[in-house]
């Protein structure tokens, strides 16, 4: 098969995939797979179809097939996602971590790290990767109002007003952030 099959057959199973026509998007996928076997893409395809379909084993070793052929953000993540349905925070975590240090911008692992974060209580560990995320995106009012709360939470107070008050003069629609910020004027 030539590249150009490869192409098409992986486009097609991107767009079943969209559409949630798992079935035809797997067919498509194997097709590209088995096509040119040097492209992570329909493995990580095929892993997302297997997680939608609660198969997390399965997934898992779709994801580390990708992993093997270019370890990227996206398969950082995706491992880390079926570690972390398979309660696995800690490795999971990291995983998210790692993602992030390719790709500030990957929004799976950033709001997985979120949440693992506040749960493990690794927040001195979620900052840095949300201040990453807002130097390249410094409009994303949800980040930052992320960050201020992270900052409340370890005690950093005027950073976090510092935060809010940017997005209240940027953002003024955003009313958690106004919120927040009468509570730590209070």
């Amino acid at each position: 098969m030539s590249h150009l099959d490869y192409e098409i057959n992986k486009e097609l199973g991107e767009c079943y995939l969209f559409m949630g026509e798992l079935d035809k998007a797997e067919d498509y996928y194997k097709k590209a797979a088995s096509s040119n076997g040097i492209h992570p893409d329909p493995y990580l395809g095929l892993a997302t179809i297997a997680v939608q379909r609660g198969e997390l084993e399965n997934a898992l070793t779709l994801y580390v097939k990708a992993h093997g052929i270019d370890a990227n953000d996206k398969t950082f993540a995706g491992i880390g996602l079926v570690k972390m349905e398979q309660g696995l925070k800690e490795e999971a975590f990291d995983l998210f971590l790692e993602a992030l240090a390719r790709n500030p911008e990957n929004m799976v692992a950033l709001l997985s790290v979120i949440r693992l974060g506040h749960e493990l209580e690794r927040l001195p560990q979620i900052v840095p990767a949300l201040e990453s995320y807002l130097s390249i995106n410094p409009g994303k009012s949800e980040v930052r109002y992320s960050l201020a709360g992270c900052m409340v939470c370890l005690d950093r107070k005027e950073e976090a007003q510092a935060q809010l008050e940017q997005i209240a003069s940027t953002d003024p629609g955003f009313a958690p952030a106004r919120e927040l910020l009468a509570l730590l004027d209070a």
